[in-house]
């Protein structure tokens, strides 16, 4: 067998663990197998930046953050959905050239997209949930995910600390544009006050008295807010439109608009403090180092059943797959009246509402 590997969009920890788990198991079943690296995600497949590697060179990366292989952001309008594109064109013919038998594909929400695409135009396609958001379809939860919770909890537990010694009110954005799990996972996991992410937006007034509570009780406020978050106000734009009214306003994200809010009326120094990157970089966990080596081989045993058109998935702790066609386009929100939110809820944390 022939098997090229790409991993694209943001990176994460864990992608080289699924890489070490695949390549463990498909040589354990063709030990002649031939493994091509395909360099920088989709822009290798559409330019051919490969090489045949050894299996042996990925025997030492289970524990290794980020991808040996590189990676590159390739939105799926711009690949598939563009008049006059030959991207989609040159993917196919460099997959037909390099004479390859299967395609592991490593990544997210678009990733998933474009692979579905490529599947349905006959290419063996088999795919792996990656990306802290942990808003792929149909898996409880995507590698990389578990990893992040803990930078992003260690984060808020060391922001808790100074913001006690000076009584402040922490606001903590933590990554997540469209879905609130991991602001939500490392809220609760943090002890924070008040979790605020896009699928609940929040009205001010709430957070102004939640922050009250908080500092009257305390001497100080944590606040765990997703960098999607928003107003009661601003959900009812569209996106472009709220996109477009916080240029207006000098704003990127609501964390700091908050944060003016809360000093104003409550007269209490607050900060802003944003980890960005740092949550996607690092060693994997144990969890994820585990579950990224039973998804790589579970990805193994799909390619050599030729069960090609599916996406590894984890479902109540038990590794299975799902059609990409049933799978791709679809987010996984964090539902207002899920378990995870009603707990928060029982314990005492605001959402803001």
């Amino acid at each position: 067998m022939k098997i090229g590997i790409l991993t694209s969009g943001g990176d994460c920890a864990g992608l080289n663990a699924v890489m070490h788990g695949f390549v463990k198991a498909i040589t354990a079943i063709d030990p002649k197998v031939e493994i091509y690296g395909i360099f920088d995600g989709y822009d290798g497949l559409i330019n051919r930046k490969y090489r045949a590697i050894e299996p042996q060179e990925f025997s030492n990366i289970l524990k290794m953050g980020g991808t040996i292989l590189g990676t590159s952001r390739q939105p799926y309008k711009k690949l598939i959905q563009i008049e006059d594109n030959n991207k989609a064109a040159q993917m196919k013919d460099n997959y037909r050239k390099m004479d390859l038998d299967a395609l592991i594909i490593l990544g997210g929400q678009g990733t998933h997209k474009t692979a579905a695409f490529l599947s349905n135009e006959g290419l063996n396609v088999v795919a792996l949930p990656k990306t802290i958001d942990n808003d792929i379809w149909g898996t409880d939860f995507t590698f990389g995910f578990h990893s992040a919770v803990n930078i992003a909890t260690e984060c808020i537990d060391r922001i808790q600390t100074t913001a006690a010694s000076h009584g402040r009110a922490m606001i903590v954005e933590i990554m997540g544009n469209k879905v609130g799990w991991l602001t939500l996972y490392a809220g609760i996991a943090s002890g924070s006050d008040i979790i605020i992410i896009p699928e609940i937006p929040y009205d001010i007034d709430k957070i102004i008295k939640a922050v009250e509570a908080a500092e009257k009780k305390n001497g100080f406020c944590i606040i765990a807010a997703a960098e999607g978050a928003m107003d009661k106000e601003e959900a009812l734009f569209s996106k472009k439109e709220r996109i477009q009214k916080r240029a207006e306003r000098g704003e990127i994200t609501a964390s700091n608009r908050i944060a003016k809010a809360i000093a104003e009326k409550l007269n209490v120094e607050t900060r802003v403090v944003v980890p960005g990157h740092i949550q996607r970089g690092g060693s994997p966990t144990p969890y994820d180092r585990v579950i990224c080596t039973q998804m790589g081989a579970y990805a193994a045993k799909l390619v050599g059943e030729r069960r090609f058109g599916q996406t590894v998935a984890l479902d109540g702790g038990k590794i299975t797959s799902n059609n990409l066609a049933e799978v791709a386009g679809k987010t996984k929100f964090v539902l207002p009246k899920h378990e995870l939110v009603r707990a928060a809820k029982e314990i005492g944390i605001s959402f803001g509402e």
